[in-house]
Parts: C-alpha cells; structure tokens; sequence
C-alpha cells in the first residue's frame, strides 16, 4: 500500500485517471493505487468517481490487445500505464500505442523501477531509478562486455520469480 501511495501522489490532483493499465504482474499494486487515487479528498476527478484496473493480453509477437469484455474500459478513458520495471521503455511504448488504437487517452507512466525518465513524451514515475545500482546498464547480449568475457548469470529475475542457474 506505501509503494502504491507514493506513486499516486504525482497523479491525484494534476491528472484525471479513469483506468490503470497494469503490465507484468502489476494487479495487486494497481488495485491499491486505484484505491489511493479514489481515496475522499484525492483531487483525481473522473466523470464517475471510479477507476478499473486492467491488463493487456498479449500475442505471440507481444502486441497488446484488449478483447471486448474490456476495450470499453479503454476507450474514451483516461488510461494510466502501470509496469514493474522499465528498463528501454518498449514495453510500456508499446502500451501507449495500444491505448490510443482502442481509442484511450493515456495520461501517464509509473513503475516501481526504471532505467529511464521519459517515455513517448510522458516523464516516468517511478519509486526507485537505475542510478541507485551504480554502475547499472541495459544492454543486449551482443554488446554485453560480461557475455563477451565468457561470464555466465547466475540467475534471472522476471515476475515469476528467480531462475538460478548454478
């Protein structure tokens, strides 16, 4: 509930915010920013004075759609994207673009980590920024400095969890 209150305090009173658009795995923080934006004497106004949280199905080619039961949860709404971790900023471009083809208007971008400040023009809230990991850097694995030393991961972090390779 205090990451989702730190995060809402960028969009209480200079957005309105009608949906927010959850991406990996993000349901549970985006129910309780939701809560935190309808909350009595938040300026966050929409038109009913409710807010949906959603997630984007995804394609085999990882285009986001939204099916029937929920394209009018996007449409003509005001549309927060929510992700985890936000290291290019592609997914969350992608999610933009998503929105605005079902006829959303998005207001904004904010996740628990990234690696950048903008993304399409939005600046990114976010609770911690790559800075804070020194010498932190995002890069494909054939401009990796350690993958062309040979050195292998230990383990990989998505949002299933922790992978180990040893």
């Amino acid at each position: 509930m205090r990451a989702a209150r730190e995060l809402a305090v960028k969009y209480q009173t200079s957005r309105v915010v009608d949906t927010i658009l959850c991406l990996d795995g993000t349901e549970v923080l985006g129910t309780c920013l939701a809560e935190e934006l309808i909350a009595e004497g938040v300026g966050n106004e929409n038109e009913h004075n409710t807010l949906y949280v959603v997630t984007p199905e995804t394609t085999s080619g990882n285009q986001q759609i939204f099916r029937e039961n929920i394209a009018h949860l996007i449409r003509n709404r005001h549309v927060l994207i929510l992700a985890a971790s936000l290291t290019t900023g592609t997914t969350a471009l992608e999610a933009i673009q998503a929105v605005r083809y079902y006829g959303g208007v998005p207001v904004g971008v904010c996740c628990i980590f990234s690696c950048i400040d903008t993304c399409d023009g939005f600046p990114v809230t976010s609770l911690f920024q790559s800075k804070i990991l020194g010498d932190y850097r995002s890069v494909s694995a054939a401009q990796c400095p350690l993958c062309k030393a040979g050195v292998r991961i230990d383990a990989l972090v998505n949002i299933y969890g922790i992978s180990s390779f040893l």
